[in-house]
């Protein structure tokens, strides 16, 4: 699923983000979705959330 659109993004659904220090190499982060940051519909760079662990990135990847 496109983690460019915010409907698609709940809390406690498993993702990989790219966190800000990652965005050059693009590398992945995994974790589950504790919050939703980005208010618009959509991002061309993914909807920016925040893991439960507490890491902040874009949304890359929705694992289903």
């Amino acid at each position: 699923m496109d983690g460019k659109k915010r409907s698609n993004i709940k809390p406690g659904i498993e993702v990989s983000i790219v966190l800000k220090q990652d965005q050059r190499t693009g590398k992945l982060t995994e974790g589950v979705v504790k919050d939703i940051l980005t208010n618009s519909p959509t991002h061309p760079h993914g909807i920016k959330v925040r893991l439960e662990d507490g890491q902040v990135g874009r949304v890359q990847i929705i694992h289903e």
